[in-house]
């Protein structure tokens, strides 16, 4: 397997419309990651495998994404000591809050990170990874902390076109 820091891993195809928000944020930073479609339920000697497989060749940090149920960060984190960071997805009776407290509900010793719902989610979930990452790596800290500084700019231009109003007036 080729190696990579990041595998995101997805319980459904159908939860990429999610996820490529936080692949994105990976694919800025230079981030090496594997995307990969596994179900803690339908698929469990496949997604043991997979982790087994992903953490052989380097892995290091490991997001999962699940609606429902959304029991693949905690089966991923029962299978690693590696991060895992849990992304819960809209959907089912609740619309993600039963993902939320799903994932967010892990027995003590086996800890998930656990995110936002959504897309929102899946992007702290990358910019999380690039933190952990960080630690040891000085040039992907200094272009985290480039991608923070043109995110700051992008707020005070946002405030700025704001002032000037619809018709370029202050």
């Amino acid at each position: 397997m080729e190696p990579a820091d990041v595998a995101v891993l997805m319980g459904s195809a159908r939860d990429w419309k999610h996820v490529e928000a936080g692949v994105e944020v990976l694919r800025e930073l230079g981030i090496s990651h594997r995307v990969h479609v596994t179900s803690a339920h339908r698929t469990p000697v496949r997604t043991r495998r997979l982790v087994e497989e992903l953490e052989a060749s380097g892995c290091r940090v490991f997001i999962c994404a699940a609606g429902m149920a959304a029991h693949l960060a905690g089966v991923v984190a029962s299978w690693t000591v590696r991060p895992v960071l849990g992304v819960p997805l809209p959907g089912g009776v609740l619309d993600g809050v039963d993902a939320l407290l799903s994932t967010v509900q892990m027995p003590a010793g086996v800890p998930v990170a656990t995110l936002a719902v959504g897309a929102a989610g899946a992007r702290n979930a990358a910019f999380l990874s690039a933190q952990i990452l960080a630690v040891e790596d000085s040039q992907l800290a200094s272009r985290l902390r480039g991608l923070r500084a043109r995110s700051e700019e992008r707020v005070i231009a946002d405030e700025d076109e704001l002032r000037r109003g619809p018709e370029g007036e202050g």
